[in-house]
Formats: C-alpha cells, structure tokens, sequence
C-alpha cells in the first residue's frame, strides 16, 4: 500500500482560543504514518505528543487543519463513520488502563463486542484467546482491583485487540509499571507489530524505548522537531544518491547490498574459498532470519557458535549445550525451550540446504515438502505442482525474490500460489535463507 494509514495535514490545537488563558498545545504540525509501522512520538512532559495521539484518535478536535485515517478527514466523517472507526479502526491503550472495576477480566476485554451487539459466547471465546496469548487467562474471573499493573495493561492490550483493528495508539503504556512489566508490554507490542502486522503509535517520555521504533517523532514545544529512522517501511519514493527518484518497494536490501559486495570481492576465488569466507555472513543472516529478541551479549555467544557449526566444527547436540550453558559458563545462557526450539529450526533448514546440494530436483521437492510442513499450508494438488515449479524457479534463478513473493500471493485464477500476503513473505525469506546457506 502506497498511501498513508494516517496522515496530518496542519494540524492545530489551541485551548481557550482567544481568552486570556490561551494555551497552543499544537503549532501546524503534518505527519504520514504507513501501513505496518511501528511509530514513537517522544519528547518531555507538556510538548504536545498526548495532543497528537489523541488527534490521530479523533478524540481531540483540531481546531485548525486535518487527521485523515486511511485518505478519509475524521472532521468529514458521519456519526456512524465514526463510531466504526473508534470501535473496529483504532485501538487505544492508556497509562492509567480504565479497565471497568465492577466488570471481572474477561468482560472488561470482551466490553467492545458488547457495544456491537455480538453473540455472547463468541465473544467470550474471542477474549479467552487474547487473554491466554498474554498469559493472563486464569486471571479471567479475577477483578481489576485484584490484579498487578502489568496483569492490567496486558488485560487493557487485549481489549484493544478484541475487535481486531489495524492501528493500536498507546499513551505512555507503561507509566505506571516497574521496569519489567515495562519491558513485557513493550515486547508485547513490538510483536503485535512485527508479528500481526499492526500499525503501533506510542507516545513515551522514556529514551530507553526508541530501540522499540522503526521511526522516532521528536516533539518540543507542540513542535515535531526532527525524526529519526531506525527501519524504513514507508513505500514512498526516496532520492538515490545521484539524485533520482526510486520506488522503497525496489530499492535493495541491505542485506541483499552487502551480499552483493561480498560476491564482487570473491571474483577471483574457488568455490571452497568462498563458501570459507561467507560462513560469517551466513551465520549473521541465519542468526536474524530465527531469532526472536535476546541480549546483545546472548545474541554475540550464539552467532560465535552459530559460525562454529557451519564451519563443522561442533554438531548440533554440541551446539545445543552451548545455548542452554549460562553466560558464566562460556555458553548464551539460553532457557531449554529455546534451546529446543531453535536448535530444531536450525537442523531442518541444514537438512533442506544439504538436500538442495547433493541432488537439486529432490531437494527442491523435499523444500516444497518442508514449506508445505512448517507454514500449515493447504494446498490442492495443481497448486502443489505450481508451488514445487515456484521453488525451482527460484532455486535455478529464473525469478527474483521479488516476484517469487507476488507469486506467491498472487490468487490461483491469476496464475499464482494464492497464499495470504503475510504467508507469502514468511515463505519467500524461508527459501532465501536457504539459497544463501546453499551458496558455495
């Protein structure tokens, strides 16, 4: 999607226009949020970030300028436009939760169902599966007043999830929570971003949450000041080097970009010495492509033994043990369970990546067959066939990255895999990474 999720065009807010107690908590303020972005607006107390969210909400009225959600002006909205945008469009997250103190858990989750009208049970179903993502759910019959401050922001993100909406504004969520609930329910969101593809906007006046953010509005004096880009997702157009003009969506990775340097410096090397010298940029990408967050020191300890089995120097049981063993013991103090878990991801890629190198057309098979495993992918015979060809294609080189992942997505009528966008990417970097392991 090319446009904007949300966009600000001139937006002002002023309290008591006119009087002599007039207060600009926002000067002409224009901002573009993207699809699938993960956006925080920080800056001190009383600079006009909890104004902003709030805009964007439609909570608070502009008094000059205008918020669009998905191209549409709130201010143009109807009654009824508007009432489906804050039940169903928006999901909001308070410092202070305003969870119901009369209403037990699992109904102060299931409250917006309620105002649609939904079927009872549906809807209790619908709450017991978000309180049980959260762990929370044998809090469930529980009352507010019984639970911690992090049991309650959790209960607070479920409801907001409960009626599904793409874009969840948070205010300064963890305020009120000791430093690891904080940590907890910022995880909880950085997955709600990156995992369900959430658009996530979060006001905080805390620095140590930027590393959350793909990008940073900095606020002062009802002011964006400058922002700050950690992971550009926006699809617009951005000016190259030489100064022209390319379309986000084709502009290479930069993995793809330090790959393709690394091939230009082994121009002049056998295979064997190349396969040699790309086991760390192997290790680094097979490292990022399974990993979900850990320390810095946790993340160091497992790349060093990550390179040493692909330099066949320690097994895989070897390679276990050294996750689960403490940083104190010389290991990357790993829990068992993601010992387990990773250890077994890392053997099935191997075999796939060892399987493509002995025999290529029953690797390819035996890919399709894996992809198929791994994702739950139902697919009929002809699309099966399809999909193998896809495999192939991408394997000898005949498509890129690129098209294979519209192929992928592209509906059976057309031509095409027909898989969910989301399906479609996480196959398309599970055959990348290993193509790249293949590489020698």
């Amino acid at each position: 999607m090319d446009e904007p999720i949300i966009s600000v065009d001139k937006l002002r807010v002023i309290y008591n226009q006119g009087a002599s107690n007039e207060m600009r908590a926002l000067e002409e303020t224009n901002l573009a949020i993207y699809p699938h972005e993960y956006v925080i607006i920080y800056g001190p107390s009383g600079c006009g970030k909890s104004t902003l969210l709030y805009s964007l909400s439609g909570l608070q009225r502009a008094t000059y300028g205008t918020v669009y959600i998905r191209g549409k002006a709130i201010s143009k909205m109807t009654r009824k436009e508007e009432l489906e945008l804050h039940q169903t469009g928006i999901g909001m997250i308070f410092q202070a939760f305003y969870l119901i103190s009369s209403l037990d858990i699992l109904d102060n989750v299931c409250l917006p169902k309620v105002f649609r009208g939904e079927n009872p049970s549906e809807r209790k179903k619908s709450g017991i599966q978000l309180l049980r993502r959260f762990s929370i759910a044998e809090q469930s019959d529980k009352f507010p007043s019984q639970l911690s401050g992090g049991q309650k922001q959790r209960v607070a993100i479920a409801r907001s999830l409960i009626n599904n909406p793409d874009i969840i504004l948070a205010d300064e969520p963890v305020g009120n929570l000791d430093s690891e609930s904080s940590e907890n329910v910022l995880k909880i969101l950085k997955e709600l971003n990156e995992v369900d593809k959430k658009t996530i906007i979060l006001v905080t006046h805390n620095p140590e949450h930027l590393v959350y953010a793909d990008r940073v509005i900095f606020m002062k004096d009802g002011r964006i000041v400058k922002e700050e880009v950690h992971k550009e997702k926006r699809p617009i157009k951005i000016a190259a080097k030489e100064g022209e003009v390319v379309d986000e969506e084709e502009k290479p990775s930069q993995e793809s970009l330090d790959f393709k340097m690394l091939m230009e410096s082994f121009k002049n090397l056998l295979p064997q010495q190349i396969d040699i010298l790309l086991v760390p940029f192997k290790a680094k990408q097979l490292l990022s492509h399974l990993l979900s967050e850990l320390n810095d020191e946790q993340v160091s300890m497992a790349e060093s033994f990550l390179k040493e089995l692909l330099f066949n120097n320690i097994d895989l049981a070897t390679f276990g043990e050294r996750l689960d063993l403490s940083l104190d013991e010389g290991g990357a103090g790993w829990n068992k369970l993601r010992t387990q878990s990773f250890a077994k991801r890392t053997m099935l890629i191997l075999e796939q990546v060892q399987k493509l190198k002995e025999n290529e057309s029953e690797g390819i098979l035996s890919i399709a067959e894996y992809l198929i495993t791994l994702f739950r992918l139902n697919l009929s015979p002809e699309r099966k066939l399809r999909f193998q060809a896809l495999i192939k294609f991408r394997v000898e080189s005949q498509v890129g990255q690129t098209e294979l992942q519209k192929r992928l997505d592209k509906s059976v009528i057309t031509g095409g895999i027909g898989l969910n966008k989301i399906t479609a990417e996480k196959v398309s970097r599970e055959i990348e990474i290993i193509m790249l392991l293949k590489y020698s």
